[in-house]
């Protein structure tokens, strides 16, 4: 290439830069929707991008041109050109990414400028350049402008994956902070349910499952406001009941949720979400690994025992450790007569029932588990200690 045309091009960016700069602000201000319609741009932000953008661009056209690297002084002092030649372009989708300007509105914008320098190119050099020096310059001004933009999109995206982490980041900072009772300072509380989108008041229940559908559930709950997040072994759940019973959540839990699903009492706020939260552990420890739904207020006595291993043990040896050392096979007759003697409140006959047996047979393994256990207590209102046996023996509280 002359250098004729190297020098053109070096006074030309000299030259035109401010007036290209005030051209390109006004035309994508009035032609550019994105930037008119949302004002997400301020005026002067948009010009100082808009004449970075183009100065870079005139400068990587001159090195084109010249089919070189651009001069290391054209950049910020320490960098190197191959990372800062892009600088701007980067600065920018970053920026409108930041302000949330969609990536098309921002494309568009360097494809005007492109047009405008080019254009301006055109007029500037009928008596500098020849066709073929400016065809030349062309081209290369094209290759430019579809780097630089492509420059620019990746920047976009990468900002906005930063954000999505970061939001992601905060929302899980957020949802632990709920859950560890940090909702009973004021301050907290009313954050994370600005981010979390739901009521700082209000009664909530919590839910734990390890096979919740939490859109589907979301949506079978509405209106219903509530909020998921999958954590280490399963998903939690905060339900605001909004003034309703909490016996519609139960039900539609029952209808949709597979696995082990376990539900809190109700509590009160998201202050209250802690205690749910340990709430809802213990009544999904009592199901013990088995599939099923386990509403706390129901599991109270298996709560109880699970909260005290010690005592749940002994309840284990002394009501029922000879019956576990049998055989299963004359194990589980025992034990599943004793939980029906029990759900029956001493019944012998609604016992025989359930049991799918005679009444004598009933009465006879209740007199071989007096005589195993050395219990006596076999032949009125079931005993309480039974009872909480039998319910760790379920829970698993004894092992």
């Amino acid at each position: 290439m002359r250098a004729e045309t190297l020098a053109f091009l070096a006074g030309h960016r000299r030259a035109r830069l401010e007036a290209l700069t005030d051209r390109l602000v006004a035309t994508i201000e009035a032609s550019n929707p994105g930037y008119r319609a949302t004002r997400l741009v301020p005026h002067d932000d948009l010009w100082e991008s808009c004449h970075d953008n183009i100065a870079r661009v005139l400068e990587l056209l001159a090195a084109a041109v010249a089919g070189s690297t651009p001069a290391a002084a054209a950049w910020p002092a320490g960098a190197e050109a191959g990372d800062a030649a892009y600088d701007a372009a980067r600065a920018t989708g970053h920026r409108r990414a930041e302000q949330g300007l969609p990536l098309d509105d921002v494309l568009r914008s360097f494809r005007i400028g492109g047009r405008l320098i080019w254009d301006d190119l055109v007029e500037q050099a009928r008596s500098a350049l020849d066709a073929e020096e400016l065809r030349e310059v062309g081209t290369r001004l094209w290759e430019v402008v579809d780097e630089t933009s492509a420059q620019v999109a990746a920047a976009y995206h990468l900002a906005e994956r930063a954000a999505v982490r970061a939001d992601e980041q905060l929302r899980a900072e957020l949802w632990e902070g709920v859950l560890s009772g940090r909702a009973k300072e004021p301050g907290f509380a009313h954050e994370a349910a600005r981010i979390l989108d739901v009521p700082v008041a209000g009664d909530y229940l919590v839910v734990l499952g390890d096979r919740l559908d939490a859109a589907g559930l979301e949506a079978a709950l509405a209106p219903r406001p509530s909020v998921w997040v999958r954590r280490t072994g399963g998903v939690v759940g905060l339900v605001s009941l909004g003034g309703r019973a909490a016996d519609g959540v139960l039900a539609v839990l029952r209808d949709r949720a597979e696995g082990t699903t376990a539900v809190s009492a109700v509590v009160a706020g998201l202050a209250g979400v802690d205690a749910g939260m340990r709430q809802a552990s213990l009544a999904l420890r009592t199901l013990d690994g088995e599939p099923g739904l386990a509403a706390f207020d129901d599991r109270l006595p298996e709560a109880l025992v699970l909260t005290s291993p010690e005592v749940a043990g002994r309840l284990v040896a002394v009501w029922l450790g000879p019956l576990l050392a049998l055989p299963p096979a004359d194990r589980a007759p025992l034990i599943e007569t004793l939980q029906a003697w029990v759900a029956t409140g001493g019944s012998t006959t609604h016992t025989a029932a359930r049991v799918h047996c005679h009444r004598n047979t009933v009465i006879n393994r209740l007199r071989r588990v007096a005589t195993l256990t050395g219990q006596d207590r076999f032949d009125g209102v079931p005993p309480l200690e039974l009872g909480l046996a039998l319910r760790a023996l379920g829970a698993g509280a004894h092992r």
